[in-house]
């Protein structure tokens, strides 16, 4: 498998795009840096979000960014996404790389140090942990701050990319602990400027990794 780079992680929620498409948003955020997309639609019917992974697919291809598949392991299939993204409460991770195979990104999502060890173990391609600062996005997910991010960063050997709350003004405190990645959702698709927030985040990421080596 290519090497991926993990480090602005685009997560989509349709209900915090204001004045554009969802495929406008996504291409907007990988014009301004955005490095991987994941398509998350918990409300769309399967119709739906089939139509809507095709769509956005098109943009991802044509800028040669991955497409990772939010818990639907039969759209990720569909529409050949280069991998799906489950929790802990979906499809076990072990029957979900059979039925999508090895050369397909499997993401999970972790919010300690025991399922993240467990997750790795089982083969996941990334860790996706969090929440490590609180967010409206994730109601029910588990506090997760930087230092339990550095302890599964020390612990395990596949890339980390933490969620929940990450904006601007905290990206590079996540940049710091060394860890592969960022994923956000509305500090970039709630701008009124899309291209450019996602540029500042990425200068922000970028500018802690080099101070930080």
């Amino acid at each position: 498998m290519y090497k991926i780079d993990y480090s602005i992680y685009l997560v989509t929620d349709r209900n915090l795009i204001k004045d554009k498409t969802l495929t406008e948003a996504v291409e907007e955020a990988i014009k301004g840096g955005a490095t991987i997309v994941q398509l998350r639609e918990k409300e769309a019917t399967s119709r739906e979000f089939y139509e809507v992974a095709l769509k956005v697919k098109e943009i991802t291809k044509k800028y040669n960014v991955p497409l990772i598949i939010n818990d639907r392991i039969d759209i990720a299939m569909l529409v050949d996404a280069d991998g799906l993204h489950i929790g802990q409460k979906d499809i076990p991770l072990i029957e979900a790389r059979k039925i999508i195979g090895k050369n397909k990104i499997i993401g999970l999502s972790a919010s300690n140090l025991e399922e993240a060890v467990q997750g790795e173990k089982e083969g996941a391609d990334y860790l996706g942990v969090g929440a490590v600062f609180p967010t409206s996005t994730k109601k029910d997910a588990e506090d997760c701050n930087l230092k339990k991010l550095i302890q599964i960063k020390q612990k395990t050997n596949i890339p980390i990319v933490a969620i929940g709350g990450i904006n601007k003004s905290n990206v590079g405190s996540v940049s710091k602990t060394g860890i592969e990645g960022a994923a956000m959702i509305s500090a970039i698709l709630q701008s009124k400027n899309i291209i450019e927030v996602t540029k500042e985040i990425k200068n922000i990421w970028l500018k802690n990794r080099m101070e930080d080596k």
